[in-house]
């Protein structure tokens, strides 16, 4: 029964993730770091800790998505994702992540 309970919660967050790969932010710098992250979350970050993760992500590609829509601050965007890549690989390197 554990082993079925596992299978189960380790398809839901594929399933989570894919839908959220789904959605991309359209600037290539964005889209890329959140894959990432994303990644590093659902493979390295202890499962207590996910939801919290999960939850800063959702509200970066939300807040990103609706930036890209923007014509004012589209062009600023490239910059400001490979900033936050750049900050946020060294807030996880301590769970192994590597990106």
């Amino acid at each position: 029964m554990f082993f079925r309970n596992a299978l189960v919660a380790a398809a839901v967050s594929l399933s989570a993730v894919a839908a959220h790969a789904a959605d991309p932010v359209g600037i290539p710098a964005c889209d890329d770091f959140l894959t990432k992250y994303e990644a590093c979350v659902m493979g390295k970050v202890p499962d207590a800790q996910k939801s919290t993760f999960q939850g800063q992500i959702d509200q970066m590609r939300k807040t990103w998505t609706d930036m890209a829509k923007n014509p004012q601050t589209k062009p600023s965007m490239e910059t400001m994702c490979k900033s936050s890549s750049e900050q946020m690989k060294a807030a996880v390197s301590a769970y192994g992540c590597t990106f």
